[in-house]
């Protein structure tokens, strides 16, 4: 009797962090191929994954190449639906199978202006690429950084502070433009992954001054690796990505085991922030990565 209570208990608390999610906050972070991640000097992920919830196994899905990905991570789905399938997509190039009255495929920002209207949402982005992606008026904050990580990381440390939004959306640029300069695995796109980390960090750091630090959650992933000085196709050190997940009802210091493709990412958010996914996302919720799956 003791242990069943004892049970009961510990899974009442449980469900109670989980409910305390109030924020989520997803990273992109373009190029960043998982490879990467143990040979680079990374700190503040290094503390979130060991505060949350990981894998370095992530896949994306082909081409390994950012328009795709990121169109992806947001619709819970893949490019035979979605439609999105090049790697700078101003339009699907296939119809989508499932549009949204503004005749867009699904995206966790039309889903929270449908079914919480009131929940202020912000999309900060270096990437020109990434505008078309999020249906125009499901975005209360709409900022383009162009090509400028910097811009955008002061951008989101302003309106996190100031609007605590229920979802930001921060696509910052590098590594990927090492990656395409100069070449993965090389002294410089190590030393990017420095510069990436701070900028991690001040991300972070705005969340907690912004007092929500215990509400919210924290994504952080890429839309693609590299090889030599590209991507696109399908080694490992181009598919393979980092998943980071970190906050209230996440599961601590816990490597993943399950598979995760980059659609995961989205109904795993969805069910963080408690909604309702339409039949057309083929994302599964990486239930493993939170405290009562």
């Amino acid at each position: 009797m003791k242990k069943a209570t004892l049970l009961l208990f510990c899974i009442a608390l449980a469900l109670t962090a989980r409910s305390q999610a109030k924020h989520v906050v997803m990273i992109g972070i373009d190029g960043l191929g998982a490879y990467a991640i143990p040979h680079g000097d990374m700190p503040h992920l290094g503390q979130i994954m060991k505060e949350g919830a990981w894998t370095l196994h992530a896949r994306t899905v082909l081409p390994s190449s950012s328009g795709v990905n990121w169109a992806s991570a947001i619709m819970g789905a893949g490019p035979t639906l979605h439609g999105y399938t090049e790697w700078n997509s101003a339009v699907p190039e296939i119809p989508s199978a499932d549009t949204t009255r503004s005749g867009m495929f699904p995206s966790l920002f039309s889903l929270l202006k449908e079914q919480r209207p009131d929940a202020y949402t912000a999309l900060i982005y270096s990437w020109q690429g990434i505008d078309p992606l999020v249906e125009k008026g499901t975005a209360n904050y709409r900022f383009y950084g162009r090509d400028n990580d910097e811009d955008c990381v002061a951008k989101a440390e302003e309106i996190i502070k100031s609007e605590k939004p229920v979802f930001t959306f921060v696509h910052l640029g590098e590594p990927d433009g090492v990656g395409h300069n100069i070449g993965h695995r090389t002294p410089e796109y190590y030393a990017e992954l420095k510069k990436v980390d701070a900028r991690i960090g001040k991300i972070i750091q705005a969340v907690k001054d912004a007092g929500i630090a215990q509400e919210t959650v924290i994504l952080i992933t890429s839309d693609h690796g590299g090889i030599r000085k590209g991507h696109g196709g399908k080694t490992l050190d181009e598919v393979e990505i980092p998943w980071v997940l970190h906050g209230p009802g996440v599961r601590k210091n816990h490597a993943l085991k399950s598979t995760v493709i980059i659609y995961d990412t989205a109904t795993t958010l969805a069910a963080i922030l408690k909604l309702k996914t339409p039949q057309s996302w083929r994302g599964a919720v990486i239930k493993e990565a939170l405290q009562t799956p």
